[in-house]
């Protein structure tokens, strides 16, 4: 009897279809001599120092490095304690029984180093020790499925990706466990959550949160000419900025005397446009948070339904490339897309080109190739699955389209002496812009210059004065805070560079999401828009360690590096945890002699009973314990501050507060009060529309 034990009960069932296991049980599925069973995610997890026998927060035991980290059983939060999740039991307990009924096991958990780490503990806790094989595919299609069964690799094979998922899973339980604790007695009041990879990606947040309100913008002048050759009007910029206003008046004066200007020269380039590499998961995230304002966590759960449902391969990759073997496959996808209406077209002219071999390259496949469609095509899906999905396919087809080709021209005018210049461009052969028919963005792109030659006298028809100031970087959005993890901080454009650092960068892409979801959740920052701001309490706690350790993300980045080296085998697991205990030990000496100054909060009060309300990451709930008042925190996708709940309670109106999103995805700007049930109602300036009840949402 062969037992496969997979991630989730989905992938479970497409497998179980295929080996002939459709007989239905609680918790697993059996038939053809197979039995098919599924793990949930994380049924086991590392113990707590409470299993330890260290209750509290005590300063004289810190650090805590257990000798030998013990194995339990998912916990949840009951009260202030935690304990096993009853759902967690119950399929364990399926899992154990089903295993005692094999000799042999197929891991069929996700073919990465999270989906490793999740057999293993459970593997490892319920004391298995049967002989097991892994299946190692990168899309649930049929024939991929069968062809992963027919292609088992031996599951020892896999030990070394297993040491790097349990050396980061035990640095973080390290670092997370001693430097919260730390941080928390050092405070003196409340609970603080710090992290390996959640501390320095703040840390990001934060800094530039800090100086970009730091910024002073700084004046400087330009001179704007208009001029035309022909029926062609166009414009042209001073080439050097007028630092002072003086100047600029004075400049500006003597240019509106001048009828005429002079061709000084003509530069013409060409410039090749590359298409760009296929999507790994963090590219994408990053795409569909600037297009449509997805969150990280938004567009990883989107791929993954899409995966599941069998349009998309695996979409928790790294990398943006792909191997010989599968561009071979390459043009039969293509031609399937040519059923797919808003490609149609464009896949017709396709079947005449050389497919560009740019995103081919085996050597820079990690685990899993670059994302791609499968040969379904998607008929009923969700509308933001949809977009999803579109952007993938896209991509596919851009990544093996042509070059984009344009001829760049910069024109330099002489006008009394000061020079202007104007670009524009023409595009020649469009190449893999067509796919979309997207203009690239650039005031000087598409933007057509009339033939003109050197020394060419033409008459002026105005010349302006254009005041500017220079800006601040902007916000971190989650786009550029992703950017920002893959490369370890540091701001990159070209493909190549960051792909050079990707083994350094922090977290990874299964996984940065979810850090970034910490940092709402422990209500360190909020979203403003697309925009990430730091809370108070999140500059608090980023003021506390800013200069210490767990706050350097090169050194994190660093570590990443480490991981990948363990599963390569070029770097011993034993050692880096030798490392990780010293390094926790340094950072929670640092974190107890650290002062955090934390906001001053001013009291608030339930207008339902008058008690004390206390304000929790993601709700204020009244203190009584039979009045039941709770607001949450989020609404519309705008997160409240801690005044706009406070004007609430208090039995008055908010201002009117911009940037609510509806369920339409459409923003729109309301005021909030409380109704008579206590219930957060908008308020819209016409009062046309008497509100909508905010309810609770999981």
């Amino acid at each position: 009897m062969r037992c496969i034990i997979a991630e989730k009960p989905s992938v479970a069932r497409e497998i179980a279809t295929i080996v002939g296991a459709t007989n239905k049980k609680d918790g697993y599925l059996c038939g053809n001599n197979y039995l098919v069973t599924w793990a949930l995610g994380h049924l086991v997890q590392l113990a707590m120092p409470e299993d330890y026998g260290l209750q509290g927060f005590v300063r004289e035991r810190l650090p805590i490095i257990p000798e030998t980290f013990k194995l339990v059983p998912r916990q949840v939060k009951s009260g202030k304690e935690y304990k096993a999740d009853p759902s967690a039991l119950k399929q364990l307990n399926v899992i154990r029984s089903v295993l005692g009924q094999c000799d042999k096991i197929i891991v069929a958990t996700d073919a990465g180093r999270e989906g490793e780490l999740i057999f293993r503990y459970i593997y490892s806790y319920l004391g298995c020790q049967k002989p097991f094989e892994r299946l190692w595919i990168s899309s649930l299609t049929d024939r991929a499925i069968r062809e992963g069964l027919q292609n088992l690799r031996d599951g020892k094979s896999y030990d070394n990706l297993y040491e790097a998922a349990k050396s980061r899973s035990e640095a973080d339980w390290l670092v997370g466990i001693n430097a919260s604790q730390a941080l928390s007695i050092a405070a003196g009041q409340g609970v603080f959550s710090l992290g390996r990879v959640q501390t320095p990606t703040l840390a990001m947040v934060c800094s530039r949160y800090l100086e970009h309100t730091g910024f002073i913008p700084v004046p400087f002048w330009e001179l704007r000419l208009d001029t035309s050759h022909g029926n062609h009007e166009f414009s042209a910029i001073t080439r050097d900025r007028i630092e002072s206003r003086s100047a600029a008046k004075e400049l500006f004066e003597k240019q509106k005397q001048q009828k005429t200007v002079i061709v000084q020269s003509i530069k013409m380039k060409e410039i090749i446009q590359e298409p760009p590499l296929l999507y790994d998961l963090t590219a994408l995230q990053k795409e569909a948070n600037g297009k449509y304002g997805f969150s990280a966590d938004k567009t990883l759960s989107l791929a993954q339904k899409l995966y599941e449902q069998k349009y998309i391969t695996y979409p928790r990759t790294g990398s943006r490339y792909i191997s010989d073997d599968v561009f071979n496959e390459i043009p039969g996808l293509i031609a399937k897309l040519s059923g797919y209406t808003i490609f149609a077209s464009y896949v017709r002219k396709m079947a005449d080109m050389n497919l560009n071999i740019r995103p081919v390259d085996g050597k820079k496949v990690t685990d899993h190739h670059a994302l791609l469609v499968t040969g379904c095509i998607p008929e009923d899906i969700g509308y933001d699955e949809r977009k999803i999905y579109d952007m993938i396919a896209g991509r596919m087809l851009e990544a093996f389209s042509g070059q984009c080709i344009k001829d760049r021209t910069t024109v330099l005018l002489n006008c009394s002496g000061l020079l202007y210049a104007a670009k524009g461009s023409v595009t020649k052969v469009t190449g893999w812009r067509e796919v979309f028919n997207e203009k690239e963005e650039g005031k000087d792109e598409n933007k057509e210059l009339p033939i003109l030659t050197e020394g060419q006298e033409l008459h002026t028809s105005g010349v302006q004065l254009l005041e500017k100031l220079t800006k601040a970087r902007p916000l971190h959005t989650e786009s550029s805070l992703l950017a920002a993890m893959e490369t370890a901080g540091k701001e990159l454009e070209n493909e190549e560079q960051r792909f050079a650092l990707k083994s350094c960068g922090i977290g990874t892409p299964a996984t940065r999401a979810a850090i970034i979801e910490t940092l709402f959740s422990r209500g360190y920052m909020y979203r403003e828009k697309k925009s990430l701001i730091p809370t108070e309490k999140g500059l608090a706690v980023y003021d506390a360690v800013k200069d210490r350790r767990i706050a350097d993300v090169e050194m994190t980045g660093m570590w990443e590096d480490t991981f990948t080296k363990i599963e390569s085998g070029t770097a011993e697991a034993s050692n880096f945890k030798k490392g990780i205990e010293v390094y926790a030990s340094q950072i929670t000496g640092e974190l107890l002699n650290t002062t955090l100054s934390l906001p001053q909060e001013e009291a608030a009060f339930c207008p339902k009973c008058g008690k004390e309300v206390i304000f929790y990451p993601k709700a204020v709930k009244c203190s009584g314990t039979d009045c039941g008042l709770m607001l949450f925190t989020t609404l519309s996708g705008k997160t409240l501050s801690g005044d706009m709940i406070r004007t609430l309670l208090s039995g008055k109106q908010t201002a009117t507060i911009k940037g609510f999103k509806s369920k339409a995805g459409k923003y729109f700007d309301a005021a909030l009060v409380l109704d008579e049930e206590y219930k957060i109602k908008f308020v819209f300036d016409n009062n046309s529309n008497k509100g909508s009840k905010f309810k609770k949402k999981k």
